[in-house]
């Protein structure tokens, strides 16, 4: 069997741009795409703490070390500038495997920043 398992997180980043005339997407500071083990193009899943939205959209790369989080089309109808969200992505896997896969969790400081 296959299951969806959560692969990586990035949580509590605060959004820096919503750009609504824009093809859909968010933009991630590449540090933190890094960090969390993504990729750009990856589908990741977008919670915003401070509505509850949830939503589905593919990663673009940001300028390395400027924590950029930025809401790019309809998704940035999604949640406001200094929103703070969790960026989620999945993978799927046998069950032995998923039993046993630890996610890789990022912590940004309130910069959204890498805390070294």
């Amino acid at each position: 069997m296959i299951i969806e398992v959560l692969k990586s997180k990035i949580h509590r980043v605060k959004i820096t741009q919503a750009e609504l005339n824009y093809a859909g997407s968010i933009t991630i500071d590449e540090d933190l795409i890094d960090a969390a083990n993504m990729i750009a193009n990856e589908k990741v899943q977008i919670v915003n703490n401070n509505n509850g939205a949830r939503f589905e959209t593919y990663i673009i790369k940001g300028e390395r070390g400027t924590g950029t989080i930025c809401l790019n089309g309809a998704a940035a109808r999604m949640a406001q500038v200094g929103d703070i969200v969790i960026i989620m992505s999945y993978a799927y896997m046998e069950m032995d495997e998923a039993r046993n896969y630890q996610p890789i969790l990022v912590f940004p400081d309130a910069d959204n920043k890498l805390i070294k």
